[in-house]
């Protein structure tokens, strides 16, 4: 399946800005099953300096300094994908979990993909009891890994609510968990705390899922947005299976990678400082439009 990506983010700012220096990861990268046919990024003002670079989780990262005085910045990205990944495993032939924690924690690799990173406290995902608790039920002793994960994952999706006006990016995992309302961000980062409080390393991914209109209408234009979901570790013979905790599914060819990390906190869209605007409005589109428009029905 190949997609056809566009992604304008556009910044207003109630006062003009006299300088900015930004981190933009909003450029995929090739991944089993995914490559990237082509990507062009496009920034107003133009940069005074633009540096593109790789992290360490192996994400591609674009730094740009704008020194001209503005009241408006648009980042548009135009990116075309090619996604074709094989099925996922079969989770009850996954090994019991309990192995896979103890495998994790016995690795001796440190390289990007390593369960290691993984496995602590990050900034958006700190030790939050109630969330291991909650995943227990999930995790009997003996369960294969894939298997709990992906029950915690329905129930997940059947005892939360996806609701756009609970939560905001700072919210904490506590006040979303309390609520049992939020949005994919959310879901993520409680699945992740719930996974590493058992031991098991779970990384966050963002990146883009195609949708559908409603029954006889026309798609329309930037109805898409972002994405993020759960990627768990499953032994070094499985490696790392992708959930969707807000759609309870396993990933396949509808998702498209965009960054990994430990958290949001890795791979935001776009990070930096600005000075001069006393407040600002932020607005983004993002089209997703497959080549072949067969298509599943998601949130």
């Amino acid at each position: 399946m190949i997609y056809d990506i566009h992604h304008v983010t556009t910044y207003e700012y109630g006062t003009p800005v006299r300088y900015a220096h930004c981190s933009l990861r909003l450029s995929p990268i090739d991944l089993p099953g995914q490559k990237v046919l082509s990507n062009r990024l496009i920034i107003d003002p133009t940069p005074s300096q633009l540096i593109e670079r790789v992290c360490f989780f192996g994400n591609r990262v674009s730094s740009m300094t704008i020194s001209t005085e503005h009241s408006e910045l648009v980042v548009e990205v135009d990116t075309s994908v090619d996604v074709d990944r094989p099925p996922p495993p079969e989770p009850s032939s996954t090994p019991p979990f309990e192995d896979v924690r103890e495998e994790a924690y016995d690795s001796e690799s440190l390289d990007k993909d390593s369960p290691v990173h993984f496995l602590q406290p990050s900034r958006y995902v700190p030790r939050f009891a109630p969330a291991v608790d909650y995943a227990r039920e999930s995790f009997t002793p003996g369960r294969p890994v894939l298997e709990g994960a992906a029950e915690l994952m329905r129930r997940i999706r059947s005892d939360f609510k996806y609701d756009p006006k609970a939560t905001v990016v700072s919210t904490p995992i506590s006040e979303a968990f309390e609520k049992r309302r939020g949005v994919c961000q959310d879901f993520a980062h409680i699945m992740i705390a719930a996974l590493r409080g058992l031991g098991l390393p779970a990384a966050y991914i963002s990146g883009y899922i195609r949708t559908i209109p409603p029954p006889g209408k026309k798609r329309l234009e930037g109805a898409d947005a972002m994405h993020a979901w759960v990627s768990v570790w499953c032994g070094a013979e499985v490696g790392w299976v992708d959930l969707d905790p807000t759609n309870s599914m396993m990933i396949g060819n509808d998702h498209i990678t965009l960054a990994k990390g430990r958290d949001y906190a890795d791979i935001s869209p776009v990070a930096g400082i600005i000075l001069g605007a006393k407040e600002q409005d932020v607005d983004v589109q993002v089209d997703v439009i497959p080549r072949d428009e067969v298509e599943v029905e998601v949130e």
